[in-house]
């Protein structure tokens, strides 16, 4: 992990130490953020992610041709590159169609209730049990997303703004999912023409992390990068205007990762947005956007993040450490802090006390919201095969189109914060040993693995967007 992510080493070191500079010329010339880093790179291998809408939508009349043509968005010779035209039109109408019997056949699976309309397909793993809201339909189409989907992602910008993202924090999927779709042979397409969508591969972190004055705090830098990028690749190529965006995604772990879309209205309202702040009081849309895991890879490493203890061994009811901030900790610090032996909740732990420790003797791991609805112990639970007790507001939880959190997690409202002992304590044994089962089943799908293996965490990223493209619901 750690080595995948230092590939752009070199070009980085020079890209910092150029930004001094370049603030200089912007702030005298005006000029964006996005002059530095909008290098033109020949387009590479890529895979199709597709839109929620039907063909129709992805179809731009001649008058509008004309228009994009006239009006200067783009020249007529980068239109016909860009497969303008009549000849555009019959490659969007193929992949359309493929996309109409993706549909269909997924649809015909839903139906299935034994599967065996995709048994034949796969010998290496096939989705059961009650972790899966319908395990037939979602075997047809994580089959059919191998087989079918292309991701086009553009080659503009340069690291470490774009093409690049830490993979060691809070915030690691972000970098993680961005170095394997450097990497990606089976999804990514050189062919923008098949593709089914679109990645804008601009990293959050990074424009926070490098642009960021921590003083002057000024956010027009984070609008600045978003904008200018969607304005370079909308003015290059068609796809963008053809689709009006919706065709198009974007990826972000970090807390301001939503806000990274204002912005651009069409990023906003159209395309994709694949976010582990999925916040549906901050107009997260379920419907078009995706909610991923935010996993802490502390020291950049995938080793060693899985393992559990003996049932016998968890003495503890519930177990949570961790600091006291956003709208929800309050309650569970003022109820639960120093109060009770089966229910241990920390904001400091204890000296000689490890955290793994005590994540190993817990029946339940308590996992509530921060600042963001998101929160990593929900897949620090999971590697430990520990039941999450999940206490949040407003959070569509990851790859929730496939998986029934109901059938592996405990969900109660704020408000029973105060019954948190006895709600635990009044689930039977053999619920408990259920629940515990499909938790460690439900682990495969947020492991990260290098490379990523079927079904892993990156699959299922992949797999959340192929069926917003789609616009299926299981």
């Amino acid at each position: 992990m750690a080595y995948f992510c230092r590939k752009h080493s070199n070009v980085i070191a020079i890209a910092i130490a150029s930004l001094a500079l370049v603030s200089v010329e912007n702030s005298v010339n005006g000029f964006s953020w996005f002059h530095f880093f909008s290098s033109q790179r020949g387009w590479t291998g890529i895979t199709n992610l597709g839109t929620t809408s039907s063909s129709s939508a992805f179809l731009i009349d001649q008058g509008k041709r004309k228009t994009l043509i006239n009006g200067g968005k783009v020249s007529k010779e980068k239109y016909v590159l860009a497969g303008g035209g009549r000849r555009s039109d019959a490659k969007l109408k193929r992949v359309e169609a493929g996309l109409a019997m993706a549909r269909t056949l997924i649809r015909e699976a839903a139906e299935d209730n034994n599967c065996t309309s995709s048994l034949h397909d796969d010998l290496d793993y096939i989705p059961r049990g009650y972790i899966y809201r319908n395990a037939c339909a979602f075997h047809r189409s994580y089959v059919l997303m191998e087989k079918m989907f292309k991701i086009f992602v553009y080659e503009e910008g340069e690291p470490p703004l774009f093409h690049y993202g830490t993979c060691k924090d809070i915030y690691s999927m972000e970098g993680v999912f961005l170095s394997f779709m450097e990497t990606n042979t089976k999804f990514r397409t050189s062919n923008p023409d098949e593709a089914h969508v679109y990645f804008l591969p601009f990293s959050v972190v990074m424009i926070i992390e490098h642009l960021f004055h921590p003083v002057i705090r000024d956010k027009a830098v984070l609008e600045r990068t978003v904008s200018d990028y969607v304005r370079i690749i909308s003015h290059k190529y068609l796809y963008w205007n053809r689709s009006l965006g919706a065709d198009h995604f974007m990826l972000s772990c970090h807390d301001w990762g939503p806000r990274a879309t204002w912005y651009v209205r069409q990023l906003y309202y159209n395309s994709i947005r694949v976010l582990c702040n999925a916040n549906t009081s901050e107009h997260f849309n379920p419907k078009k956007d995706a909610s991923f895991p935010e996993i802490n890879l502390k020291t950049g490493e995938i080793t060693g993040l899985t393992g559990c203890s003996p049932p016998s061994n968890r003495t503890v009811l519930a177990f949570f450490a961790g600091r006291m901030h956003g709208k929800l900790r309050p309650a569970l610090f003022q109820h639960w802090m120093g109060k009770d032996e089966d229910v241990q909740v920390y904001e400091t732990l204890p000296q000689g006390i490890s955290y793994h420790e005590m994540m190993k003797k817990s029946r339940y791991c308590i996992c509530p919201s921060g600042h963001e609805v998101a929160s990593p112990r929900i897949a620090e639970a999971i590697y430990a095969e520990r039941v999450p007790f999940l206490l949040s507001q407003h959070y569509i939880f990851p790859f929730s189109d496939v998986l029934d959190w109901d059938s592996f997690t405990v969900q109660v409202p704020v408000t029973e914060i105060p019954d948190l002992k006895n709600i635990l304590e009044a689930i039977p044994e053999d619920q408990y040993s259920r629940m515990r089962e499909r938790v460690k089943q439900v682990q495969r799908h947020f492991l990260v693995n290098n490379p990523p293996e079927r079904y892993d965490v990156f699959h299922m990223i992949i797999h959340s967007i192929w069926l917003r493209r789609l616009n299926v619901r299981f």
